[in-house]
């Protein structure tokens, strides 16, 4: 429920979003038609100077379109036949993608953040863990690698060496998800010169005081003026060095302030990215509204006239249609990917944002007290320290699931019974019988219909 528009001028309407298709943008030809500006490349000769260089190349390239095919295609085949789950490996479905949180910090405080209503920690990830996992993911071929989870990793100052790390061990696809506010002439160069394949911009609002009020700084305050600065200029600085990547996406998600804004959004930043994106409103726990009186009025009547509750999801997206949910579906991100936080706790999906269900350690930095670094968020905030003022909400994380304390590896995590016991739930469609996955936002797990 997103919109995607290249560098366009004309929109044009196509289903429920809205395209501008002067220039249409494809992602995955783009990189397999740049196969060979990709330092994985590089380094992959490197590593095998008697091996032909083109037939090197057309491997990365097959392997990347397999990688491509199998994001979408890999959860739906293992929801839906019966296979044992715990032969994933000796059956080649490994992780798609390793999130590594190389910041559980950042430097903003948006009202709609799991960060304001779910205590967060400030930290970093000790490089030696970050260069262990990253190996590991290298020795299972894991084809991409996010450097991010719940903070901004332009915040690690070593990220361009763990990327280039990546690299080396032949990940395909690097990616960070950042706020641009640390996105200096510096570290664009550091970020471009690493292999960095994918970034992505979070900037919500087509206007100063709209993009102002959605992202307040926790430290300092943060202006759209500097943040639109950094990604204009990113775009200059990949220019001038005549890099192919990274490839650059913006994102806006859509609620009461910046529906009406798309517009503006696109012209904001047509011809500094590859790619311009609306989403639809994921709530979080906070209060911000994306729907009108009116809206909100259709829904509890289409409840009553279809005898749906009215806790039913609901939710609008970029051309204003007006969905619900009466049902839930299985998860993808089962069967796509794995998230570790800072200190080693391997989580199920990216909705888990207290890794309050991890499913294994990769690391034994939390098993003493794994509450402590959220209490101390919690008396920070209670005492008024600086960066906390703008989060009075939030509270611990609750604890879904405790695994046994020892430490494994990512392949062992991966095919573990912790995570096949929620497999198992997910293609039996009882998601209500776990915990976390009861009332989850992410609008993938749920069966839409348009009101």
């Amino acid at each position: 429920m997103s919109k995607v528009i290249k560098r366009a001028k004309n929109p044009v309407k196509k289903d429920s979003a809205m395209l501008y298709a002067d220039t249409f943008f494809d992602p995955l030809a783009y990189t397999v038609e740049n196969m060979h500006a990709n330092k994985a490349f590089h380094y992959a000769c490197s590593q095998s100077p008697d091996k032909d260089q083109d037939l090197i190349l057309e491997e990365l390239k097959e392997r990347y379109k397999d990688y491509r095919r199998k994001w979408t295609k890999q959860p739906i085949d293992c929801a839906h036949q019966d296979i044992d789950d715990s032969k994933l490996i000796e059956l080649g479905i490994i992780p798609l993608c390793l999130d590594l949180e190389v910041a559980s910090i950042c430097d903003l405080a948006c009202p709609f953040c799991y960060r304001e209503f779910i205590a967060t920690p400030d930290k970093v990830i000790a490089d030696p863990l970050a260069e262990k996992l990253i190996a590991e993911a290298g020795e299972l071929k894991i084809p991409s690698i996010k450097f991010n989870w719940r903070g901004e990793p332009l915040l690690y100052p070593r990220i361009a060496k763990l990327i280039d790390l990546a690299k080396q061990n032949g990940v395909l696809e690097t990616m960070i998800n950042t706020n641009a506010t640390q996105l200096t002439e510096k570290k664009s160069k550091q970020l471009i010169e690493a292999g960095l394949d994918v970034m992505i911009y979070s900037f919500d609002g087509g206007t100063k005081e709209t993009y102002e009020k959605m992202r307040p700084g926790r430290f300092r305050k943060n202006t759209f003026d500097e943040v639109y600065k950094n990604i204009t200029n990113f775009a200059e600085t990949r220019s001038k060095l005549g890099a192919k990547f990274p490839r650059t996406r913006i994102q806006m998600i859509l609620n009461e302030d910046t529906f009406d804004e798309q517009e503006n959004f696109f012209k904001l930043f047509n011809g500094y990215v590859d790619e311009i994106s609306v989403n639809t409103y994921t709530e979080r726990g906070g209060s911000l509204e994306d729907l009108s009186i009116e809206e909100l009025n259709r829904f509890h009547d289409y409840c009553r006239e279809n005898n749906l509750p009215e806790s039913s999801p609901y939710m609008r997206d970029s051309m204003g249609k007006m969905w619900i949910s009466d049902s839930r579906t299985p998860c993808e991100q089962l069967y796509q990917r794995l998230m570790v936080t800072y200190d080693g706790r391997a989580g199920m999906c990216c909705y888990d944002w207290g890794s309050q269900h991890p499913v294994g350690f990769l690391s034994d930095e939390s098993f003493e007290d794994p509450n402590k670094v959220y209490r101390d968020v919690l008396e920070k905030v209670e005492k008024n320290h600086s960066g906390f003022e703008l989060l009075k909400a939030v509270q611990l994380p609750a604890t879904h699931n405790e695994p046994a304390k020892r430490v494994t590896s990512i392949k062992d995590i991966w095919i573990s019974e912790e995570l096949n016991v929620v497999r198992r739930h997910h293609k039996k469609l009882e998601l209500e019988k776990v915990n976390i996955c009861k009332k989850c936002t992410f609008k993938d797990t749920y069966n839409w219909i348009e009101i």
